[in-house]
């Protein structure tokens, strides 16, 4: 266990630890606090390892892309790179070399003379995670790093991120609202609602813990076959509860206590394939996604609780 430890979890080396929550939840909170921009109410940062009596508390170990462009407007890419190279400690040979690195990984050797306002959001995010990287830091905090990046750009973006830390003696914290991209860049990931850590772990072993059961999608080839196949959903799964339909496809998701086995599951969807000829049905485990929006749930409820203090007032008719 290493690197980081902020009241509630650490980060290891060679790791990309997602942290994911809905829109003020406290992902950038968190961040703010690891970075040094603002205090926290209580508990500690530790940069090192919090058993290491050696441990630094050299800003120069922490790299920081933050959700927010803080480039200046009027300085070219090079030069930005060039600067905060400097503010590290890197002399001009290992400067020179960072920059031709990173601009021919996150392709953005056409955009070094260009001052930073006439770059598109996109490559302004490239410049800012570049940024972050320079100086070999131990320690890189990600704040929605592929915001504004087209597809892409997004995927050049995360092998960037898998490349920079897989295996390698430094971390990354990342936050995002891409569940996409949480599962191709991140080895854990940790949900917040409402301020509070509510779970953390593998990908997979979030969707074992948290998944509330199987979804079931079956892709009919005649839309008047719905009422049958639903009666037959229902008597191979007796509490399937039917999702939102789409057209030709019906969602159900199916509890863990109507599945005693994988296999036999399978065996009876095939032969209800081969019944009622519908077209296609997938049958899987809860993604990663429902299991954010089942837990994001409880800060919905939070926010849209009323004041008990509220009052009605009737008002005069020339206020009206």
């Amino acid at each position: 266990m290493y690197l980081v430890f902020a009241c509630f979890f650490f980060l290891l080396k060679g790791e990309v630890l997602g942290l994911l929550g809905p829109n003020g939840a406290g992902k950038t909170t968190s961040v703010l606090i690891l970075a040094g921009e603002m205090k926290p109410s209580a508990g500690q940062v530790v940069l090192g390892s919090a058993g290491d009596p050696h441990r630094t508390e050299d800003s120069a170990a922490l790299g920081y892309c933050p959700q927010h462009n803080p480039l200046w407007p009027n300085i070219t890419v090079k030069e930005h790179l060039e600067i905060y190279a400097a503010v590290k400690g890197m002399n001009k040979e290992d400067t020179d070399r960072a920059i031709k690195r990173v601009s021919e990984a996150l392709e953005m050797k056409e955009h070094l003379s260009k001052p930073a306002r006439k770059l598109s959001a996109g490559v302004s995010r490239k410049v800012c995670f570049a940024i972050s990287m320079l100086g070999n830091p131990t320690i890189v905090l990600l704040d929605e790093p592929s915001t504004g990046l087209d597809p892409k750009g997004q995927q050049r973006l995360w092998r960037a991120i898998r490349a920079a830390f897989k295996n390698r003696e430094r971390g990354a914290i990342l936050t995002t609202h891409y569940m996409e991209e949480a599962e191709a860049v991140c080895d854990r990931v940790a949900i917040m609602v409402s301020g509070k850590l509510r779970c953390i772990g593998s990908i997979q072993h979030l969707k074992s813990k948290f998944g509330k059961g199987y979804l079931l999608e079956i892709k009919l080839k005649d839309t008047y076959q719905v009422d049958v196949i639903h009666q037959e959903v229902l008597r191979l799964f007796p509490q399937a509860a039917k999702q939102d339909r789409f057209s030709s496809l019906l969602v159900y998701k199916i509890p863990m206590d109507n599945v005693q086995s994988l296999s036999q599951a399978f065996l009876q969807l095939e032969n209800a394939k081969q019944i009622f000829n519908f077209e296609e049905y997938s049958f899987s485990q809860s993604t990663l996604e429902q299991v954010f929006l089942e837990l994001a749930k409880e800060q919905e409820k939070e926010d849209f609780h009323l004041d008990s203090s509220f009052r009605w007032k009737q008002l005069r008719s020339e206020e009206i």
